[in-house]
């Protein structure tokens, strides 16, 4: 009887140790690309950089400039926090799979009392009729406690997966700072638009003022007998017309203002003063080729691409490794016995050579995704070269383009006003009617127009300009000096 409680405890130790010792398993998995080759964030629509994590907001109204907006963008843009939470992702992703490499320690102690059914294993019968003992034995206890660990000595696949691993978080950290390009361009594109706005403000003022002017002119005159009714009623839906558009430029204006706050992380109601009014300098002398070069050396995109495309490489010999055997060690050290009074020494020490030799195609089928993966990451760097050609091909002509509308708007205001006062000269000296000097104040308001939207479009294609050649805050200290 003792001898059978002995084996009994024997066995259900063996168990015991061998369930409590840590089995590691790690799966193959597949790493998702960088957001790499991002197009102009659309920050007027459901894109993340048109949005932030806003701050407190502060009394009174604050100056802005250009550089001040691109500060806040890059501390509270909500597109920007999104993809640093993306890069500390794909480092956990690494470590995930770095695991299967590291050695994994654990420790199980247990004790524990029990009373065995014979009956139950099936040995109740003969035990009781050949040995004429009890079909039950027991109570008895057995105590373990002991530190296992488990490590794997060579597996290519696991190797191969975490340097893809390490691969993505270098690409994720290019995507990261690809971000910050992109809310520099928003930030832009956002800001040039509030200043248009506001210039437009004070056009549609002065445009209100001269139309007062002639319509307080035109009254005059009609009093006077020296011109018709129609003078008057003329001049008067001119200058109703120019209030009209200055409370639209007014409305559109503010609207602009809540866009640049919700973009650079302000609160929606904060009160804000744009100090960079004018940015117009001459383009500078810049060469396709120089610009390419610089592009594809400096955009994080490209190089997150790039990246994606090693990554792809390496998840690819990490699918190929499934074929090959890999080895593994494991042991446990501790004590063991009947109770924590009486235990002794015990330990096991055992080496794993692990050979495939049917997967069932898994592996085949892991080979087949890898490829497609890899096949997508070239076509992707391709495709991406390209883009980048075209965006700099397009910034440096809009430059170009806008640059000479500036000049010629410049030109084409100064003959308006001229007009315009020759005409109400005219309409003075009683030469003329209004409908010459209404003309000329049409005239007067699309030259101004197309001056600031001509400006807008040199302003904007220089920071598309500097987006396109992966620049970030360097391109718009070089390009937007300040004042």
């Amino acid at each position: 009887m003792v001898n059978t409680g002995a084996l009994l405890r024997l066995l259900c130790a063996k168990a015991l140790i061998y369930s409590a010792v840590l089995c590691h398993s790690q799966s193959y998995s597949s790493y998702p690309s960088g957001t790499s080759g991002q197009t102009i964030p659309a920050v007027n629509g459901g894109n993340s950089f048109a949005g932030s994590v806003p701050t407190k907001l502060v009394a009174g109204p604050m100056p802005l400039s250009l550089q001040e907006a691109i500060n806040l963008g890059l501390k509270h843009n909500l597109g920007l926090l999104l993809s640093r939470a993306d890069t500390r992702a794909a480092r956990g992703q690494r470590w995930q799979e770095l695991s299967a490499l590291l050695p994994h320690l654990t420790a199980a102690p247990y004790v524990a009392e029990s009373k065995v059914n014979l009956a139950q294993v099936g040995l109740g019968n003969a035990a009781a009729n050949v040995f004429h003992i009890s079909p039950a034995v027991g109570p008895f206890s057995y105590f373990d406690a002991r530190a296992s660990v488990t490590q794997t000595l060579f597996d290519w696949k696991f190797i191969n997966s975490a340097r893809a691993a390490a691969a993505s978080v270098k690409s994720a950290d290019y995507t990261a700072l690809d971000a910050n390009d992109l809310v520099v361009l928003a930030v832009g594109y956002v800001y040039f638009q509030a200043v248009a706005d506001e210039a437009r403000i004070a056009t549609n003022e002065a445009q209100v003022q001269t139309a007062q002017t002639l319509f307080e002119q035109a009254t005059d005159q009609v009093n006077a007998g020296t011109a018709a009714d129609i003078d008057a009623l003329r001049s008067k839906v001119e200058l109703q017309t120019r209030q009209q558009r200055l409370i639209e430029a007014k409305n559109d204006f503010a609207i602009q203002k809540i866009t640049v706050a919700r973009v650079i992380g302000l609160a929606p109601s904060q009160d804000f003063d744009l100090t960079d009014k004018s940015l117009y300098s001459p383009p500078e002398n810049m060469t396709i080729d120089d610009v390419l070069s610089r592009a594809y050396a400096s955009r994080s995109d490209y190089r997150a691409a790039v990246t994606d495309v090693r990554a792809a490489e390496l998840s690819r010999k990490a699918a190929v490794a499934g074929y090959f055997p890999s080895l593994s060690f494991e042991a446990d050290y501790g004590t063991g016995g009947a109770h924590p009074s009486d235990a002794t020494r015990v330990y096991d020490v055992h080496g794993t050579l692990s050979i495939p030799i049917f997967t069932g195609n898994r592996v085949h089928g892991d080979i087949q995704q890898a490829d497609a993966r890899l096949e997508q990451a070239r076509d992707s760097l391709d495709n991406l070269r390209a883009q980048i050609e075209a965006d700099v091909r397009t910034s440096l002509l809009n430059l170009q383009s806008s640059a000479e509308q500036v000049k010629v708007a410049r030109s084409n205001i100064d003959l308006a006003d001229q007009t315009l006062m020759q005409s109400q000269d005219r309409f003075t000296a009683g030469v003329t009617d209004t409908v010459e000097v209404v003309q000329s104040q049409e005239a007067v308001a699309s030259a101004h127009e197309q001056y600031i939207s001509s400006l807008y479009k040199y302003n904007f294609a220089k920071i598309s300009l500097i987006r396109a050649l992966g620049a970030g805050e360097q391109g718009v200290k070089q390009f937007f000096p300040g004042k």
